[in-house]
């Protein structure tokens, strides 16, 4: 069974950054493809970022190009987003998933989400 724990997320100035985490336990990400997805209030929930089993393959949204990077770590079992150049259109909460191996922006093919973390970009 795995299981995932995002966290880092908090409230920021436009402008700012957050580094959020996506911990996994029982089970190694070794196999998975790793995405992060947010979803506004009144919003349906977006694809941000998404990195293959391998880390050599990494995907981002237009909206987040230049400024998000996902890395991961597979010693420690995590899976990292930094958030650079805050906007508050990044409002929202953050979630990891996983996908065997490869990504995609389809959140439908994807399992094992997180419980989330809430990011506030706001003056």
């Amino acid at each position: 069974q795995l299981q995932l724990v995002e966290s880092g997320g908090g409230l920021v100035q436009p402008g700012g950054s957050l580094r959020l985490s996506c911990a996994a336990s029982e089970l190694t990400l070794d196999y998975y493809a790793i995405g992060w997805f947010r979803q506004a209030p009144g919003k349906e929930r977006e694809g941000v970022s998404c990195v293959s089993s391998s880390g050599g393959s990494t995907n981002y949204a237009d909206s987040v190009k230049g400024r998000f990077t996902i890395s991961r770590d597979n010693a420690k079992n995590t899976v990292y987003l930094q958030m650079n150049s805050l906007k508050p259109e990044d409002t929202g909460v953050y979630y990891c998933t996983v996908r065997r191996y490869y990504c995609s922006g389809d959140s439908s093919l994807f399992r094992t989400w997180g419980q989330g973390t809430q990011v506030t970009v706001s003056s």
